[in-house]
């Protein structure tokens, strides 16, 4: 029935195989429990880091996998994680591997990523970025959180929301305004690495969410926070840059993360209308539902296509914003529309959150939201080809 995906090498399929492993003996049974109780302890992260699945992208010599520029491998994990549902913690680890690490590995010292990488691959440390504001949404130039340098240190204030692993994480990327003369623009800001324990910061509330109930999103909230100055990550005045060019990655991994669920709620929706009988028949048989497959199969693998190709473009380094924008918001929009489908199959029962497809149509609503919406994905799109003119 799948189109044939050339895609995985037999290294990326064994790694599949040790997240299976990982997912059946961590995870599967745990998923409705963490949703009710909307939360997720601290141990899958850990036995995760030990199995290798949290810095397979990291720098071997600070105990990660060495597949800095190979997507593949999270490509893989992404689509395991999707099929028995997971998605939750699926989200959290991708806060924690696809934006968090790479901040990390490609912008700290020597000394930062001895001191920070060891503990984030092993799972010991949770990563998180701090870049919404209330009030602000996507518009990053509009964020008001500030350090003023302080001698050795930095003084930083301001509050952040939507936080994901904002409870949990032991090291959090704060975007900060460090020049407030309003002529410095884009280099008006800086990242900062806040530590669990430091003075003057606080966590919030963990924020109830319509889906992705257990996951971990909460308000951050700094108080004239100190911050030593060898937290600073990469040159004074660059954050918005540095931001810029690592917006790409998150924005793939979220395409990656669409089409892996909707694959997963297909294959939910093909298991339950061949074995449900309505009428005499099983509900496959009839046309509406033929056709509605059909339908589903084929935007999926179209749009399958496209991020298969964008992520081999982002291995080669030519992936650039504008078509991670693409993938996107393509790949969250067919997710959701794909989705809201299979619920309609499924009848009554895709109404009820003991089915995973029920589960799904909550998390999915808000992926094309993070990450950027799929209003800004589109302003990215146009505004590139209409100057190009």
């Amino acid at each position: 029935m799948w189109a044939r995906r050339p895609f995985f090498s037999a290294d990326q399929e064994a790694f599949r195989a040790s997240v299976a492993e990982y997912l059946a003996r961590n995870v599967t049974a745990n998923v409705e429990p963490w949703d009710e109780a909307g939360v997720i302890p601290r141990e899958p992260w850990v036995e995760a880091g030990r199995q290798g699945l949290l810095g397979i992208n990291a720098p071997e010599e600070h105990g990660g996998g060495g597949a800095l520029r190979d997507f593949g491998f999270r490509c893989a994990m992404m689509e395991e994680f999707a099929r028995v549902g997971a998605t939750s913690l699926a989200s959290g680890f991708a806060v924690h591997a696809d934006i968090v690490l790479p901040y990390f590995f490609d912008l700290a010292t020597p000394e930062q990523a001895a001191r920070w990488l060891p503990g984030l691959c092993s799972g010991e440390k949770i990563g998180a970025i701090a870049m919404t504001e209330p009030g602000t949404g996507s518009d990053l130039q509009g964020i008001t959180t500030t350090a003023r340098l302080d001698g050795d240190h930095w003084v930083l204030n301001g509050a952040k929301t939507f936080i994901s692993n904002g409870i949990l994480s032991d090291l959090v990327i704060v975007v900060a305004r460090t020049d407030p003369d309003p002529a410095a623009g884009s280099r008006a800001f800086s990242l900062l690495v806040a530590e669990r324990g430091m003075p003057g910061f606080e966590r919030g509330r963990k924020l109830a969410k319509v889906g992705l109930k257990s996951q971990d999103t909460a308000e951050l909230y700094f108080d004239d926070a100190i911050v030593p100055a060898g937290n600073v990550l990469g040159e004074v005045g660059r954050g918005l840059s540095y931001l810029m060019s690592h917006l790409p990655l998150e924005r793939l991994g979220i395409a990656v993360a669409a089409c892996a669920g909707a694959r997963a709620a297909l294959a939910w929706t093909l298991g339950y209308v061949t074995e449900r009988r309505a009428f005499g028949q099983a509900v496959a048989g009839f046309q509406n539902t033929r056709f509605a497959i059909a339908e589903m199969l084929t935007e999926l693998e179209v749009s399958q296509a496209y991020v298969d190709d964008a992520v081999l473009r982002f291995n080669r380094g030519e992936l650039n914003a504008v078509d991670a924008a693409k993938a996107k918001w393509w790949a969250t929009e067919m997710h959701k529309r794909l989705v809201d489908r299979c619920v309609q199959l499924f009848g009554g029962y895709g109404y009820m959150l003991e089915y995973p497809i029920a589960r799904a149509y909550a998390d999915t609503r808000v992926t094309t939201i993070y990450g950027g919406t799929t209003e800004i994905m589109k302003h990215i799109i146009a505004r590139d080809v209409l100057e190009s003119r």
